[in-house]
């Protein structure tokens, strides 16, 4: 075992080892490892001549030619199945960043300046472009980076004669562990009936989180050191609703998690009889669950659990790793095939989140803070024929079912009226071309930003539906990057500044007619619910896994107890106290659900 401290693996009498992660996917499995080796391999250094540089050139050019050659393969076989389109894209993106000149001629630079070895000049390339990503505060991006890692590392294993893709398939009843999975190892993967992922690194954003949860297996990332202790074969538990693994389990602990496992499949069944039945409070209320997803497959889940349709719809995947831009093809035959699968089910499609340092094109910036720079509306106004391409793209599809249309980081009304122009304008193009098009899509903003909180009744007056975005709202509103744990503590969705934000977002909307949705983390937690009801938000929008839950517990609760329980915990200052609160009445209105 490597040198491990207590807080890392904590010790039962015995042999048993519990690791604590984060969760990633609900639920219990019990089952045997199938280790994947994706810790990074040790790279090493060394100093080659000048007369040596061509060839050691010509030795990194080959394993990039064997790493395309091997995503090439992979790519085929997922071509020919009509469920895997978005991670065709996934893997083809891949394969473009293998000839990224970043990546490739900064290696090749260092070989030949600095007398290096391929294997470091690589490794060292990569740990420069990783640096831009550290800036990054959206959680989903920061995690795009170890797309770089993935592929530097096919290269350099590639380089280094090292067994690259898994070889055999996992066996019946396997757990998976890893340090870390590759989208091709998860997409490998899922098609084997395994019962669980653990990784070592990672977060609910994380590819192997995101393909867990589309497969409704149960899942822990960040479990630190999980893969390095762990043997194939060997027995072992995870908590994916609690982020728990234990290694070699005493058969009294097999038993223990093996009833946890009962009560969670039977607690999941009798809340998944309840998924035909509207979100309605018992004095009548209703609001409407939607979930929000990355690929058109997770939409099933979404079905599965008793969503009424699909409140975000992120496109970022579209351009994220690639050399060229997505053309309009590419966009329309994405959105068609995900309304035609949610067969009349609304569906928001939110535009480009993505500033220039992300987006494929010629001369792309580099920012210090790409988070409060040319990013999401900012970039897409800036660049008009990129954004128009995915707008015309947009309302074509929208002739396919119920598109509605949501723009990211609005700032304020001027900002909203001009990204509604170049809607119009994309509209104008395609009836001037004869080509078919839905010409009235309702257009709605995420907001994320106070600003757009303060003059919410401005922007309720030239849109069709609001959706709040909580994970960044809270985060700008408040000061805090969740991302940092010196701060992380801070992040309070139940802060009495968030919520009279929320409310007055909502009363904005209620005032101007129009729907207001609440999207994010905040929109999925069980204890929030009383008071986005109270404030008379329309829909909630969550991962597809939360909406059972979050039903059952509108099904209980009358409107009128849920405003009281708001107007109480708006009379209190100390977040502590607005917790405490919230917390001690839900507990005790549903113990079984949510004590523990």
């Amino acid at each position: 075992m490597t040198d491990r401290t207590e807080d890392e693996v904590k010790r039962a009498p015995g042999r048993s080892a519990f690791i604590d992660g984060m969760s990633a996917s609900p639920g219990v499995a019990i089952g045997r490892a199938f280790t994947v080796d994706r810790r990074r391999i040790r790279t090493p250094k060394y100093h080659i001549s000048a007369e040596q540089a061509e060839a050691e050139i010509e030795r990194l050019e080959a394993a990039i030619d064997m790493s395309e050659r091997q995503l090439q393969d992979i790519e085929n076989r997922l071509s020919r199945d009509s469920d895997s389109q978005e991670h065709v894209l996934i893997v083809r993106a891949h394969r473009l960043m293998l000839r990224d000149e970043m990546l490739v001629d900064k290696a090749r630079d260092l070989i030949i300046e600095e007398h290096a070895n391929a294997e470091w000049a690589l490794r060292r390339t990569v740990r420069r472009i990783k640096k831009s990503f550290d800036l990054i505060r959206d959680e989903y991006f920061r995690e795009r980076r170890s797309d770089i890692d993935f592929v530097s590392d096919r290269i350099i294993r590639n380089l280094m004669g090292h067994i690259v893709d898994l070889e055999e398939a996992p066996p019946e009843n396997s757990i998976v562990v890893a340090h870390d999975l590759s989208p091709a190892d998860t997409i490998m993967l899922s098609r084997h009936s395994i019962l669980g992922i653990v990784t070592d690194v990672g977060a609910r954003t994380s590819h192997s989180a995101i393909v867990a949860r589309a497969l409704e297996i149960p899942a822990v990332v960040g479990a630190a050191g999980v893969s390095e202790i762990a043997g194939n074969g060997d027995r072992i538990i995870i908590d994916g609703t609690r982020g728990h693994v234990v290694l070699w389990p005493s058969q009294r602990e097999v038993r223990t998690y093996r009833a946890a496992r009962r009560r969670y499949l039977a607690h999941e069944e009798e809340l998944l009889a309840e998924r035909d039945l509207p979100a309605k409070t018992k004095d009548g209320h209703r609001v409407q669950l939607f979930g929000n997803i990355e690929f058109d497959k997770e939409l099933d889940s979404v079905i599965t659990h008793g969503g009424d349709g699909i409140g975000l719809y992120r496109t970022e995947f579209l351009y994220v790793g690639r050399k060229d831009l997505p053309t309009e093809e590419e966009h329309y035959e994405v959105y068609r095939r995900l309304l035609d699968r949610a067969d009349g089910l609304p569906v928001i499609i939110r535009t480009f989140d993505l500033g220039g340092d992300k987006v494929p094109i010629p001369g792309r910036a580099r920012e210090p803070n790409p988070a409060m720079g040319l990013r999401a509306v900012r970039f897409s106004l800036n660049r008009p024929d990129i954004f128009k391409t995915q707008l015309r793209a947009l309302l074509r599809a929208g002739v396919h079912g119920d598109l509605r249309i949501m723009f990211p980081l609005i700032s304020g009304p001027a900002e909203l009226e001009e990204v509604k122009a170049c809607l119009k304008e994309a509209s104008a193009e395609l009836a001037g071309q004869d080509v078919p098009h839905r010409e009235d899509v309702p257009v709605g903003i995420m907001v994320e930003l106070p600003s757009a909180a303060v003059v919410a009744d401005r922007l309720a007056a030239s849109c069709d539906f609001f959706s709040i975005g909580t994970n960044d709202l809270i985060q700008y509103a408040l000061g805090i990057d969740r991302q940092n744990r010196d701060v992380a503590y801070l992040y309070k969705p139940s802060h009495l500044a968030i919520l009279r934000l929320l409310k007055t977002i909502a009363e904005a909307g209620k005032e101007a007619g129009i729907p207001v949705s609440i999207c994010g983390e905040m929109a999925g937690d069980p204890m929030n619910v009383p008071l986005l009801l109270a404030m008379g938000l329309d829909s909630f929008s969550m991962n597809a896994l939360s909406i059972p839950m979050v039903k059952r517990i509108i099904r209980a609760m009358t409107l009128d107890e849920c405003r009281d329980l708001l107007r109480r915990a708006m009379e209190l200052s100390s977040i502590d106290e607005i917790e405490k609160l919230v917390r001690g009445e839900m507990i005790a209105r549903f113990p079984e659900e949510l004590a523990g």
